[in-house]
């Protein structure tokens, strides 16, 4: 019970925390295999490399890195940024367009924070990521879903919407999307950012995954086709160099950037300099590309096992096939009921993420979301037999 005259804020009703953090506590019961989090392999982090590069920065530069620094970023971190962005985009970027973000989650706070009043209608797909609808909501928005196939939001419904709901933004995980695995199909990214310039909303376009591709070709992120300022693109080194740390950055408007920038003042201060620090030699040392590479084949043959076992589940059972990133979507045959038997599940040392809590409304009770990154073979090979023994009708 809350002290007497303490209350919270009308803004946190109905807000419970993420369902992945709760999950998080099941998951201290030994030998408990956890396909739950969206967490890289440790064999992916670069412990050793990261500690040269921070002792490095700290002898090279170490006053300014452990001094306060700029909220827009650390200087370094800021030029060697622009131009890995130069060398992977096609849409221009100038300093004046980059804000440096502690994870690109610190992003959608920061475009609530700026943007958004309480009631305003934001544009999400159908099932999303939920620990930005978390933050969305705590920011009082009104979230409504967008329909989707496995080649990403439908072009048709998201126009009706847009001219139902007068969003203030669309929020959209285009590649390798959170929890489903699926990519927007290139077709359907330019006409996006054609809509939000035409009817005057802001497509917050979300890319954490893009480089963590295993078959097929890249595609332009809906930013290229961006000739107005009305996308914001946010990207993340936590995927492919550590999660710890916290570096993402903002690509957008000068003025959106400078108001993301106050913004940031009274949340953090600034990304940690260190962590830039280290981001930046990563970057300037050419270490990035050789070490995606190295990464890539062992999270290729994770995601292809867990195909494979779901190929030997139960007759009705759905799933996504993913050209990369770090989860399959699962749905089960609909008298599944995927809460319920995550209980069973924990029981017999497996977790997983029911799906319903990806839905901006809820339902969908038979689905969840499957992460095959963070689990060895061996793991995901009995972890998924217990599994298909629980689902087993």
């Amino acid at each position: 019970m809350l002290p007497k005259g303490v209350t919270f804020s009308e803004r946190f009703n109905g807000i419970n925390g993420s369902a992945i953090r709760a999950i998080f506590k099941v998951l201290n019961k030994p030998n408990m295999i956890s396909f739950a989090g969206g967490n890289p392999s440790n064999d992916a982090l670069p412990n050793d490399v990261c500690a040269e590069l921070a002792r490095e920065a700290l002898l090279s530069d170490g006053k300014r890195i452990l001094q306060y620094g700029a909220t827009e970023g650390y200087p370094p971190f800021l030029e060697s940024l622009l131009a890995h962005l130069r060398s992977q985009f096609a849409f221009p970027v100038e300093p004046a367009n980059l804000l440096p973000l502690s994870g690109s989650t610190q992003g959608i706070d920061l475009l609530c924070k700026t943007l958004t009043n309480p009631g305003d209608t934001i544009l999400v797909e159908s099932p999303t990521f939920l620990g930005n609808m978390q933050t969305l909501r705590v920011y009082q928005q009104k979230l409504v879903p967008v329909p989707s196939d496995e080649n990403g939001v439908l072009l048709d419904a998201l126009e009706a919407l847009v001219q139902q709901t007068h969003p203030k933004m669309l929020y959209i995980i285009p590649t390798f999307q959170n929890p489903t695995g699926r990519t927007l199909a290139a077709d359907r990214r330019e006409p996006i950012a054609k809509m939000a310039e035409k009817y005057g909303f802001l497509v917050v376009e979300d890319d954490p995954y893009r480089d963590l591709r295993y078959a097929g070709q890249a595609l332009p992120p809906i930013k290229t086709y961006d000739h107005s300022g009305h996308v914001v693109y946010m990207g993340s080194f936590s995927k492919v160099i550590s999660p710890g740390m916290r570096v993402g950055y903002m690509v957008a408007h000068e003025e959106i950037v400078q108001k993301c920038a106050i913004g940031k003042q009274g949340s953090d201060l600034h990304t940690a300099t260190l962590t830039q620090a280290i981001v930046d030699l990563y970057l300037r040392r050419n270490l990035l590309a050789p070490h995606i590479q190295a990464i890539l084949p062992g999270y290729r043959d994770k995601l292809n096992a867990m195909l494979a076992a779901l190929e030997t589940f139960p007759a009705g059972t759905q799933y996504t096939r993913p050209e990369g990133g770090l989860f399959i979507f699962v749905t089960l045959p609909e008298s599944l009921n995927a809460g319920e038997l995550f209980q069973k599940a924990v029981e017999r040392g497996v977790a997983f993420v029911p799906g319903t809590s990806f839905f901006p409304d809820g339902g969908h009770e038979n689905t969840l979301r499957l992460n095959f990154s963070n689990s060895t073979l061996e793991q995901i090979h009995t972890g998924m037999t217990i599994l298909r023994e629980l689902f087993t009708i």
